[in-house]
């Protein structure tokens, strides 16, 4: 026997609350992220997830990609969630350029304003790369623009590694992937538009290891990214 309308909502009326405040939680405050491929390596890594603070820049009608308020400014350096402008994907990148900002890159070198990247503490390691196995990858501290991070380049494989300088124009942005060889970003996908970005990703929430069992790294609990 079908249960009437009015009573499935009277015994189920707790539920639904409960799916509504989560939605606005979700949609309106915070959120989390899994990353489920390598190109922010060696910052994140696959099986990361990664908490999003949907109040970093704007303030959406919950459930909704209207802006009521913009409440801060993305800044370079910023790991950013966003959907993407080519296929609406969602996307975790780093900030490299705002609106303003001249860039380009010169062989791998990032030129932020006319200031050259600095490239320091190279170390040679061997990174898992989807199709290939263990890969041999060169990891670097990258200065530039009052901003510091790791980074690193995958040997033999050919990414767009230069691009003519370009004016960001005012409220676009331009992102990178942290592993410069395995990135689908702005060299491929164009600027990202202010509009399209989520929230700002701060801290990695959960993170286990995809080796078939899931196995936990407690050792990235809660660590703070940068």
């Amino acid at each position: 026997m079908k249960m009437p309308a009015k009573q499935w909502l009277r015994e189920n009326r707790g539920f639904l609350v409960f799916l509504l405040c989560f939605g606005f939680f979700r949609t309106a405050i915070a959120d989390w992220n899994p990353i489920p491929t390598g190109s922010m390596r060696p910052n994140l890594l696959e099986g990361d997830v990664v908490l999003v603070n949907r109040l970093a820049y704007d303030f959406k009608l919950p459930l909704s990609e209207v802006v009521i308020a913009r409440l801060g400014e993305v800044q370079r350096g910023d790991i950013i969630t966003f959907s993407s402008p080519k296929d609406g994907t969602r996307l975790i990148k780093r900030v490299v350029a705002v609106g303003g900002d001249q860039v380009e890159m010169r062989d791998e070198r990032l030129y932020i304003n006319g200031e050259a990247a600095r490239y320091e503490d190279e170390t040679a390691v061997r990174e898992p790369v989807a199709g290939l196995g263990e890969w041999p990858a060169r990891r670097v501290q990258e200065h530039v623009g009052g901003q510091r991070r790791q980074v690193q380049w995958l040997d033999g494989v050919h990414a767009r590694s230069s691009f003519a300088p370009l004016t960001v124009p005012p409220d676009q942005l331009l992102v990178l992937g942290d592993n410069r060889d395995n990135s689908a970003d702005s060299r491929y996908i164009g600027l990202v538009p202010r509009q399209a970005v989520i929230g700002r990703a701060h801290h990695i929430l959960a993170s286990a290891d995809l080796d078939g069992v899931w196995t936990p790294r407690f050792e990235r609990f809660g660590m703070a990214l940068r």
